[in-house]
Order: C-alpha cells, then sequence, then structure tokens
C-alpha cells in the first residue's frame, strides 16, 4: 500500500471508529498478510522459511480502556460492536472473527501484561482463505497497537511469539510462527529469510522489478480452514517422524543424511513423505537465499516448482485449482510456479519476466474457465513494509 492509500485507509477507518465509539481513536496501525516465496510446513518443524510481507494489510482503529472491557467491531463482518470481558477470555471459548482479537489481549495478559481493555474498529485489504495470513494480520495489528498504548516495549518478535500462542491456544489452530513474524518483521523491498528454531533473521534484497521480473499472486478462491483437521494431522505427522528418527524436529535431519534417515523409518510410508518433504524444503529455501544474495534470482524458478511438486506428492496439500495454476503457467513460459500458504486451496505464486505476465494470466484464466473452476483473482506481489503505525 502507498504511503498515500495508507492514510487514506487510515483516515476512513479513524472516522467509523469516531461514529462507532463517538471519540477519535488514539491512534491507528496497519499489518500485512504475507506470501511464502519459500519454505511450506517447515515452521513447526524448527525449519527454515522465506516470507514477504504484501502492500494487503488489516487496519485498525484503537483507544485504551482501563475497566476491564473489550470491544471490537469489524467493517468486513456483518453485526454490531461485540463487547467481552478481559478477564473473562479463555480458550477454545470463541469460534467467532472475534477469537484473534479477544486471543491477542488473552495472550497478552497470560503472559503478565496488563492490558484492561481496548475499543477496536478493523478493516482489512487481505484476501481471506487464500494462504494470505489475513488472521495473522488481524492478530499482529491489535498486538502492536496494544504494544504502543501500554507502553510495553515488545519487539516483533516478541509480538510474533504471543500472537502465535493466541492462534495455537486461544484459537486452537496449529499453526508455526512464519506468518505473525512475517507480518511484524518484513521489510519493502526485501524477502526474510528466517530460522524458526532461534528467530534469527535477514533480510534478502528482493527487487524484481528493477530485474524485469514480477511475481503473480493467482488466488484460486478455493477456502481452507486452518483449524480444521488435515493441517494438524500433517503436523502431528511430522512430529512422528521426529520422535521415530529420534530428533528434536525434523530440522536437525541433514539433508545429506535424508536417504539413511528415511530408510529407518521403514514401512512407515505416510511419515516417510512427510520427512521427506519438510528436509527437502529446509534445503530449497538454502538454495534460494544463496542464490538470492548471489544475483541469480532468474535461477530460483525452477526451485519453486520444485517446491511445488513436493507439496503436492509428498505433503499432498494441493488441490486440482493449484496444480492448473502451476502447469498452465510454466506452459505459458513462467520461470517457476507453486502453491503458497497451508494448502488445500488458496494461492499460487508465478514467477515471470514482465513480458510474460499478460500471457500467462491470460492462460491461466481460460483455463479456469475451461475447467469450471471459478475465476481466480490474479494480483502482483510486492515485497512492502511490516506492521507500523499509520496514524
Amino acid at each position: 500500500m502507498s504511503s498515500e492509500a495508507g492514510e487514506i485507509a487510515a483516515g476512513t477507518v479513524a472516522e467509523r471508529f469516531k461514529e462507532l465509539y463517538g471519540a477519535e481513536p488514539d491512534g491507528v496501525w496497519a499489518a500485512p498478510g504475507r506470501v511464502n516465496l519459500i519454505g511450506e510446513h517447515t515452521d513447526y518443524n524448527d525449519g527454515f522459511v522465506m516470507p514477504f510481507a504484501l502492500p494487503h494489510t488489516a487496519v485498525a482503529a484503537v483507544s485504551r480502556r482501563d475497566d476491564g472491557v473489550l470491544r471490537l467491531h469489524s467493517s468486513d463482518v456483518e453485526g454490531g460492536v461485540v463487547e467481552l470481558d478481559v478477564d473473562a477470555l479463555g480458550p477454545e471459548s470463541d469460534r467467532n472473527w472475534t477469537a484473534y482479537p479477544a486471543g491477542v489481549v488473552w495472550a497478552l495478559r497470560a503472559a503478565g501484561h496488563e492490558v484492561s481493555g481496548a475499543d477496536v474498529h478493523l478493516t482489512s485489504t487481505v484476501p481471506a482463505g487464500a494462504g494470505l495470513s489475513s488472521s495473522a494480520a488481524l492478530e499482529v495489528v491489535i498486538a502492536l497497537a496494544l504494544n504502543d498504548l501500554y507502553e510495553l516495549d515488545l519487539k516483533g518478535w516478541q509480538l510474533a511469539r504471543l500472537c502465535q500462542r493466541a492462534e495455537n491456544v486461544y484459537v486452537g489452530a496449529p499453526v508455526g510462527i512464519m506468518d505473525q513474524t512475517a507480518s511484524a518483521c518484513c521489510t519493502a523491498g526485501h524477502a526474510l529469510f528466517l530460522d524458526t528454531r532461534d528467530l534469527s533473521q535477514r533480510q534478502i534484497p528482493f527487487d524484481l522489478a528493477a530485474e524485469g521480473m514480477r511475481l503473480l499472486v493467482v488466488d484460486t478462491q478455493v477456502k481452507h480452514e486452518h483449524s480444521t483437521g488435515e493441517y494438524g494431522k500433517r503436523r502431528a505427522g511430522c512430529e512422528k517422524g521426529a520422535a521415530l528418527l529420534g530428533v528434536d524436529a525434523l530440522r536437525d535431519i541433514p539433508y545429506a543424511e535424508l536417504d539413511a534417515a528415511l530408510a529407518r523409518l521403514g514401512d512407515e510410508e505416510e511419515v516417510r513423505r512427510l520427512v521427506r518433504h519438510v528436509v527437502t524444503e529446509d534445503e530449497r529455501v538454502e538454495r534460494v537465499v544463496a542464490l538470492l544474495e548471489s544475483g541469480e534470482t532468474r535461477a530460483i524458478g525452477p526451485v519453486l516448482t520444485e517446491g511445488h511438486a513436493s507439496l503436492r506428492d509428498d505433503f499432498r496439500i494441493s488441490c486440482p485449482e493449484l496444480d492448473l495454476v502451476v502447469d498452465t503457467a510454466l506452459s505459458a513460459g513462467a520461470l517457476g510456479a507453486r502453491m503458497t500458504g497451508g494448502g488445500f486451496g488458496g494461492s499460487a505464486i508465478v514467477l515471470a519476466d514482465v513480458a510474460d505476465v499478460d500471457t500467462i494470466t491470460k492462460a491461466v484464466e481460460e483455463a479456469f474457465a475451461a475447467a469450471g473452476f471459478t475465476a481466480p483473482r490474479v494480483f502482483e506481489a510486492v515485497p512492502s513494509a511490516g506492521a507500523r503505525r499509520v496514524r
């Protein structure tokens, strides 16, 4: 989002806040969704990921309260203001959208921070259910606002940890740390190389426009839910693999020793597939980092495509729409393509030369129409700023 567009959004959200609550907000904050360039389902295995922030953001106007009342409103959800008692907040007590902001308040309080309430009005341009971390953006924008208003002095990575805890424990979704860290910590023009074990970070320059390339996001419009069973099954399978191999996490299996590790798993075929994906995916992240740092950006394309094959065949979380995007884009001249996000729907990314973008976009749209699928939403992914105060 440009600074001008951001200011317009902040102004609109602040005006609506005043209509709802009868006073100006104490401030307005924004937190972005993300695209994961490479490193899928590695974060809860203590591995490597490489997301970058999108210009699409959750924007929140917030004021502090000191009476134990949390009032929440979203322009994206039908209904009025929801009022909650912060002392009564408890894990998995809420199955509505309000669980995400309320969960952040609960996590902050559970960590010993004396957050005594807030008035909140939210809106978001991050597509929900598209694998672009709309829930993490919602959590991080609330966490940053409360961090500022209550002068908690928490760093971005600390806010990300608290937001992950909110989603894991309060919402009940077994997500890793990547999405919240990306929303909190990414910088414009860079991808974030994150070690999810120790949360060490490196900002890797990622300016495709300067090299005549674009990264497209193709939202298949197939919705997915992390808090349902399939995601949890994959995570449990990875944990089983680590236990069988005698390591703390699959991150600890060296790529060079993968074949030996797989052989030790014997007839545990499902676990073997999960282990193979995670270990090879960590190696793909390291390859992409090395290529970008050496200026060989074009060469990351085939690595992205390798990642899709692994997610499709080993992790088994693709779907016909995602496979159609990847196959069609590659046939139309893309440099690389893969699904991104948790899987079972959501979005794919396509790396392409600028001259090929229109051809690829048209080919994907026509392929979806021919297959009888809902028309996809296609847009350019521009590495953007992480969470910040905008007013």
